[in-house]
């Protein structure tokens, strides 16, 4: 998400073309992530700590090249506003349609389409789909890639839709937000869209309170810290209380090695 965010904000910047800005994004976002496969198909490491370190990568790096590009480490430059994505009435964006409309399209290709029944085979019995002819380590590699050029999207969005720049970590936590979101909704496509739209609707109410007359205590307003947690908070409470048994497909995050 960070590295969408930021390509598509210097990008849109140099070009003065928000789609070819977007555009940009998702093939970073598809390099990122086939650094990330390599790292933990090939050489099999832990996709834990090579998904952290790619985070870390991804907090440092765009503020060394906008440094370097328009001597400001925290944020590039301000893309004017007919450069940015459009919306509708100022209201809905263009990106926030294309999200609710990939969800259907998700679940057509996973359920009801070959290549869908192998990407969940190879994710729940990656043997078994061997053992059927499905080439497992390259449709792993095709599916860490689409993971990552969708996530890009979401970080593009968020410079060059939601906000006209890109500022250092401003993603904000989306993205352990958005696994929560997936884990809540045990992995299916319809239940993750309205997980997202529940913790959308949380980080919506964090920021209407910010300020809000009724929001304080003994008088005083509660600290934006404590507003701004809201959605995290609930993520927990969520997450230890309300999902019963979430059970992740048996093969994730663990190494095939093709039997000789």
């Amino acid at each position: 998400m960070l590295a969408g965010a930021f390509t598509a904000a210097v990008a849109t910047y140099e070009l003065q073309n928000p789609y070819l800005g977007f555009l940009c994004a998702l093939v970073v976002g598809a390099v990122v992530a086939f650094i990330f496969a390599v790292a933990v198909i090939k050489f099999e490491a832990d996709q834990v700590v090579a998904g952290f370190a790619i985070s870390m990568l991804m907090l440092g790096l765009p503020a060394v090249i906008s440094s370097r590009l328009y001597d400001s480490a925290g944020s590039t430059q301000q893309i004017a506003k007919e450069f940015l994505l459009p919306d509708f009435y100022n209201r809905l964006s263009i990106a926030s349609i294309l999200a609710f409309a990939i969800v259907p399209v998700c679940w057509y290709v996973l359920y009801k389409t070959p290549f869908g029944l192998r990407i969940r085979s190879v994710g729940e019995n990656p043997e078994a789909a061997d053992a059927a002819g499905v080439n497992v380590i390259r449709l792993r590699y095709i599916a860490v890639v689409i993971s990552g050029v969708l996530a890009a999207a979401g970080g593009a969005y968020l410079s060059i839709g939601q906000s006209s720049l890109f500022t250092r970590g401003m993603t904000a936590g989306r993205g352990y937000i958005a696994l929560a979101a997936l884990i809540l909704a045990k992995w299916k496509p319809i239940p993750v869209l309205l997980a997202c739209l529940f913790f959308g609707f949380t980080e919506a109410l964090s920021i209407q309170m910010q300020g809000a007359s009724w929001a304080k205590i003994n008088g005083e307003d509660i600290p934006v810290q404590f507003v701004q947690i809201i959605p995290y908070v609930l993520t927990i409470i969520v997450l230890a209380g309300f999902i019963g048994l979430s059970r992740a497909p048996k093969a994730l995050g663990i190494p095939y090695r093709k039997e000789n």
